[in-house]
């Protein structure tokens, strides 16, 4: 049936199953006056027609726009032919009923499902309609879709953020669970990204908006969730493409059933009924409506968790994926290494901390960026260095009253000739428990050493434990060497290592996994975009905000948190499982009410009530896509 997305009243109201409820109590009140003989039999028949024209108008049009704009026999074609039979052989209570059930159990689907299709609009509500915009100094309260790129506005203490922005002044805690699904409240600060719709804790904020109302995180997730909707999996196609053949099938066995016999000179009334029993009883309506039921409840719940699922056919790969393919940097650690050891070799390791931050200070390199947030942290006094210069691969140098000092690999230290054999055991004991060492020194001694380590995420070894009780296999792509790629997948109890790998390589190994089952890659979304596309399924880890990495995979896990791809894995589980239960129960449903209706041991009123109560099983059960197991 058309689907109706904008209604958003109470289900009694809505118009399909409002009318067909109403020609239910029509028709109740005819078959009552019929069986007390309280009218004549004329009223009565007007009355059943009243209620078979009301409740059967919508469906019973679609039908009909179907087979002449499309050419397609639908199931409301089969109803239409059984109502039209049971008439004719003036069975008009059974007329009446197939129309009201077919059309309560019709109006049920059709609401739920635009119910289900229209819950992630409701995170609408959750961004403010106005904004306080600060403008001259003043704050002034305007429409929140007429805030620009640019524009400055102000967000009391508990108060949702209108659009995305940078906070400019401020320091705070978010609530951002409308967006990534993470109930936990992050910390914010002056220059980090706010999205609409999350709520500001207990500080007042500045914050600059960084996109239009109509284009904010909120505002694609919807859009992408929608769009997901739409988009089928291959077994809802295969079950759509069964649909058109199976119902001109059905159609024209019907029609034999009734040309047939008057050839033959059988009981013409006799093999109507027939007729009409076999179209009602083999009407697929629970078959062809378990998939897309399932598919966009399992899309609009995951949704609410901050989970992107970019189509039906990819929630389908969620439910038989086999082996996980994990990327390191930024996925199975932080992404950002933190200084674990400082040791001083000679002088103090405030000293030697001081030196290598002031060498380090105007690098961008990920490691120069660690050792100055630990000086920051322990506050030690940055010293004053000069002509600092980055040594590609090695390391950097800077001059501290007119001596050159050097920070880098030990590589770097052997170069110049100095001799680290006394300092080899402490090298070693460091790297083997997977951190990077940097020496500190000039071309003769060595001051210190600082080593550093990309922090495991917290709970990502829960989740790998997690993902085994599941049943996957879980492998390691990384770039990095393979003694710190060991040590990492040692702790975290990754079942495969690959390291060293460019991004040909990890596509290359990619393709390799995926021979031996569905393989999901997991990674940034950028970096990782040659393996996710290569996948059966790629998944993109902490993409709000991040048009491309929203773009770039077939599932976006809005948060960064290891613990949102295990519950995308449970959906989609549930949602194979769900869907697999409807197809087999509604084929059995089938299989025993075809012969059984058309055999004689079932009335036209039985076969029907039968048939329209596995529909809303059916539905029931779809929607149980939409929650974790």
């Amino acid at each position: 049936m058309e689907k109706e997305h904008e209604f958003d009243g109470p289900w009694w109201q809505y118009p399909p199953l409002r009318n067909a409820i109403i020609a239910a109590v029509i028709a109740l009140i005819a078959f009552t006056l019929e069986k007390l003989n309280l009218a004549d039999s004329n009223i009565i028949i007007y009355q059943y027609w009243f209620a078979i024209i009301l409740g059967g108008y919508t469906w019973a049009w679609e039908g009909l726009e179907d087979l002449i704009q499309k050419g397609e026999i639908s199931i409301s074609m089969l109803m239409i032919g059984a109502t039209t039979g049971a008439g004719y052989l003036g069975m008009w209570d059974e007329a009446a009923a197939l129309v009201v059930l077919y059309g309560i159990a019709e109006g049920i689907e059709e609401y739920t499902f635009n119910r289900t299709r229209n819950a992630i609009r409701s995170l609408l509500d959750l961004a403010p309609r106005e904004a306080r915009l600060l403008r001259d100094g003043k704050q002034q309260v305007v429409p929140a879709e007429t805030l620009q790129i640019g524009d400055e506005f102000i967000v009391l203490p508990g108060e949702a953020i209108p659009s995305d922005g940078e906070i400019i002044e401020g320091k705070t805690t978010v609530d951002e669970s409308p967006v990534t699904g993470e109930s936990v409240p992050v910390d914010k600060q002056a220059g980090d990204k706010v999205f609409a719709a999350t709520v500001n804790g207990q500080a007042t904020l500045t914050v600059r908006a960084t996109t239009t109302y109509a284009d904010n995180t909120l505002s694609r997730i919807i859009d992408l969730i929608e769009n997901a909707q739409d988009q089928k999996g291959h077994a809802q196609e295969w079950m759509e493409r069964f649909g058109r053949r199976y119902s001109p099938t059905v159609l024209s066995i019907a029609v034999a059933l009734i040309i047939l016999p008057m050839l033959f000179q059988l009981d013409f009334n006799f093999w109507t009924e027939k007729a009409v029993i076999l179209l009602v009883a083999a009407a697929p309506c629970a078959l062809i409506i378990s998939l897309p039921i399932a598919m966009s409840a399992g899309i609009s719940g995951a949704g609410k968790r901050g989970i992107l699922i970019k189509g039906g056919a990819h929630l389908e790969h969620l439910g038989i994926i086999k082996t996980i393919a994990f990327d390191k940097t930024g996925t199975l650690t932080h992404g950002k290494p933190v200084v674990t050891d400082v040791k001083a070799f000679m002088g103090s390791e405030e000293e030697v901390t001081s030196l290598a931050a002031g060498i380090e200070k105007f690098s961008a390199h990920p490691l120069a960026l660690a050792i100055v947030r630990y000086a920051e942290e322990q506050k030690v006094a940055i010293a004053r260095v000069s002509n600092t210069k980055a040594l590609p691969g090695s390391g950097t140098q800077g001059d501290v009253d007119g001596q050159t000092w050097h920070l880098g690999s030990p590589t770097l230290f052997r170069e110049f000739g100095v001799n680290l054999e006394e300092l080899k055991d402490s090298i070693y004991e460091l790297q083997n428990q997977g951190k990077t060492v940097v020496l500190l020194g000039n071309e003769k001694q060595v001051l210190g050493l600082i080593a550093m380590q990309d922090v495991l995420r917290e709970n990502a070894s829960q989740v790998i434990q997690r993902l085994h009780e599941m049943d996957i296999r879980t492998v390691m792509l990384t770039g990095d060497n393979q003694h710190t790629a060991q040590r990492v997948a040692e702790q975290l109890g990754i079942d495969e290592v690959h390291a060293n790998l460019k991004p040909d390589d990890k596509v290359v190994e990619i393709e390799k996994l995926m021979k031996t089952g569905p393989t999901l890659m997991v990674g940034d979304g950028i970096n990782d975009a040659p393996a996710l596309a290569s996948a059966t399924c790629g998944v993109a880890m902490g993409a709000a905000g991040t048009d491309a990495a929203i773009e770039a995979a077939d599932i976006a896990l809005m948060a960064d948190d290891l613990g949102k791809l295990e519950e995308a894995m449970q959906i989609g589980q549930k949602a194979r499982k769900v869907s697999l239960q409807n197809i087999i129960f509604s084929l059995i449903v089938l299989v025993i009410l075809i012969p059984a209706g058309v055999a004689g041991f079932l009335s036209v009123a039985m076969v029907v009530m039968i048939h329209e109560a596995s529909e809303l099983l059916a539905v029931a059960n779809g929607l149980r896509c939409g929650r974790l197991p």
